[in-house]
């Protein structure tokens, strides 16, 4: 026998499938194996010659019609699918090219609508281009998929938040000092996003970076190398504080004071200077637009001190400095066991060198609402502070982390996100709530 030859006598029949070369090279023959020249007709029977018994009863076809010709040459498949490919050709009409003169169906233009679709569609191919689609009225919504229907929901919340009614302006500056000893609960980030927020808000801010790291000032997009004027001027060399502050490119209504890395020796500098605890407080008041409403539209509304994580003398300043302070309070055990002793050093001040000093603000940040934890913690911080607790609570969110990364706070680099909103109803709440009564 041989071994090439696989329609010998008594040669086993070869399987359906890929297979090795031998099957992938030549016909499977079989009576159960259908051939290629046994698909265009109405199959053996009545074309009576000797391939006729190849095909089973099961797989045989009925008369293709002529458009579906293209596929005499393919294997051929069950009647079910051949069924469904033959509806689905003759369902669909063919699309001319232009270059078939002879044609007597129409061309469609990809100037001109097409009457039946009612949209552009591109020669010869029966879709539209990038440019006809980018021609259409785009001012509706879409809401073909979820992705759509999630992204307009979003803009339409941030438009109806930033839509309200504005928050009156306040009758004097409120200067707000963001405090916390301790580390990565958010100051540096609730201090630029509320400042961000409430300038968008339409109120003046002023920014005061005093944390040596200069985090504010990246946030913001102010630079702070070594060499540019910064609050170690401020506090060592006494400068002004209207010679050293700087627009923030992102808001019109935002001015920052940056710091510098210098600022982490000022602690040394000044533990010789008489008053040392008061310079800050002393700068902030002889700024031209710190004041009531008598000195005009140009003042400042809020300024924002953000502190270092720590109690020194830095820290201290701004205590002094302040006559509000905003504790941002992470979510979980450690805040709350340090929160005393921060209230303490609170206490200390107020009662020996700033008695105006209130903790008029606390906002719980990092907050998880997937956990117990977090619902214990803000549930606790209520019971103790009770309306001193913003009811806005900001989530974690990845996108307030991205922002700095970017020279942005985020509410310009997500304004849609659930970090922004939430700052932005925060400051809107401090903005209503209102400074507290003299």
């Amino acid at each position: 026998m041989n071994d090439g030859d696989l329609t010998a006598p008594g040669r086993p029949e070869l399987s359906t499938g890929p297979g090795g070369s031998p099957e992938r090279d030549s016909p499977q023959i079989g009576r159960s194996y259908p051939q290629a020249g046994d698909f265009a007709g109405d199959v053996g029977e009545e074309r009576g010659d000797a391939t006729a018994g190849r095909v089973s009863r099961e797989t045989s076809l009925s008369p293709v019609p002529a458009s579906a010709s293209k596929f005499s040459d393919r294997n051929p498949v069950s009647r079910e699918t051949s069924n469904h490919l033959v509806d689905v050709l003759l369902s669909t009409p063919p699309v001319p090219h232009p270059s078939d003169t002879g044609s007597s169906s129409p061309v469609t233009s990809p100037q001109e609508p097409s009457a039946t679709t009612g949209s552009n569609v591109s020669r010869g191919t029966g879709f539209r281009t990038a440019a006809q689609i980018a021609e259409q009225d785009t001012t509706a919504y879409d809401n073909s998929t979820p992705l759509a229907r999630a992204a307009e929901h979003v803009v339409m919340a941030r438009q109806g938040a930033l839509g309200r009614q504005q928050p009156a302006r306040p009758d004097h500056t409120r200067v707000m000092v963001v405090a916390n000893q301790k580390g990565g609960v958010g100051k540096t980030t609730s201090t630029v996003n509320l400042a961000a927020a409430m300038a968008q808000l339409g109120q003046r801010v002023l920014v005061i970076d005093l944390d040596p790291q200069g985090n504010a000032s990246t946030a913001l997009n102010i630079d702070h190398h070594r060499g540019v004027p910064s609050t170690y001027d401020l506090l060592v060399d006494g400068a002004a504080l209207a010679d050293i502050t700087a627009p923030c490119p992102e808001l019109p209504n935002l001015v920052v004071c940056p710091a510098t890395i210098d600022l982490a020796g000022a602690e040394i500098e000044l533990v010789s200077v008489v008053a040392r605890e008061n310079r800050l407080h002393k700068a902030i008041q002889a700024h031209p637009l710190v004041g009531d409403s008598t000195i005009g539209d140009e003042r400042f509304d809020y300024v924002f001190i953000d502190c270092p994580p720590s109690l020194g003398l830095l820290t201290l300043n701004a205590l002094v400095a302040g006559a509000e302070m905003m504790i941002p309070i992470q979510a979980e055990y450690y805040a709350l066991e340090g929160l005393g002793q921060l209230l303490e050093t609170v206490a200390m001040v107020k009662a020996h060198l700033n008695p105006r000093l209130d903790v008029t603000t606390i906002l719980i940040t990092m907050y998880d609402a997937r956990t117990r934890l977090a619902a214990g913690v803000a549930e606790e911080v209520r019971e103790h502070f009770g309306s001193t607790v913003l009811k806005t609570m900001v989530p974690r969110s990845v996108r307030v982390s991205e922002a700095p990364s970017y020279g942005q706070t985020v509410m310009t680099y997500d304004p849609g996100s659930p970090g922004a909103l939430s700052y932005l109803e925060a400051a809107r709440e401090i903005a209503v709530k209102g400074a507290p009564a003299a």
